[in-house]
């Protein structure tokens, strides 16, 4: 894992001069996700650092490699457009720190699985499909799919599929039927984020 570390950033340092063909952006995607993932694990296998570091250190692996804002706009949907800026801005904050707590109390199960990056394939102009498995002892890989988008010489995950369902997609969903109970107002669910990040 640092030969790919290393080899990112000699890739990363190239890109700055060339712009590369999309068939070398897809093999840069496949090693953006195998970075990203030998950082996380990194910090998992790391079992005596306090919950609050480890929490620390997940929320900088999220908003270094995923594009929250983005994310976030497409969780809310078409209630995006309803919020009011003040809405939006809140629940962007508040968004950001619900995926960090949701996924790092998660996470603290963590049991010595490993991340083995399978293919890579484009989709679209601007995005590369990443597959991946999660190798677990005593059960089958789990595939996990990971949508990379390409902007400004960098790259964001935008969506994690895990064996098909899309978390965004899931996700949206979750929070469109707290909105919905409250005869579509956004400020139901802002009360629902601001009590689970409490």
């Amino acid at each position: 894992m640092r030969i790919i570390a290393k080899t990112l950033f000699a890739v990363f340092i190239i890109g700055l001069a060339f712009r590369p063909a999309f068939a070398d952006e897809t093999h840069e995607a496949k090693m953006f996700v195998a970075s990203l993932g030998d950082n996380a694990i990194k910090v998992l296998a790391r079992s005596e650092l306090p919950k609050e570091e480890r929490t620390n250190e997940f929320r900088r692996i999220l908003t270094t490699g995923f594009d929250m804002h983005l994310i976030g706009r497409y969780v809310l949907g078409r209630y995006w457009r309803r919020a009011s800026p003040v809405e939006r801005s809140e629940y962007s904050a508040l968004f950001q720190e619900f995926i960090v707590l949701t996924y790092a109390n998660q996470l603290s199960q963590y049991d010595g699985q490993t991340l083995k990056i399978k293919t890579a394939r484009e989709d679209g102009e601007a995005d590369v499909i990443v597959r991946t498995e999660i190798i677990q002892a005593g059960g089958p890989p789990i595939r996990v799919d990971w949508r990379v988008r390409s902007k400004d010489e960098t790259f964001k995950i935008i969506d994690v599929v895990v064996e098909g369902i899309s978390m965004v997609i899931t996700q949206r969903d979750q929070f469109a039927s707290v909105i919905e109970r409250a005869g579509g107002k956004v400020e139901s669910l802002l009360v629902e984020l601001r009590t689970r990040t409490q």
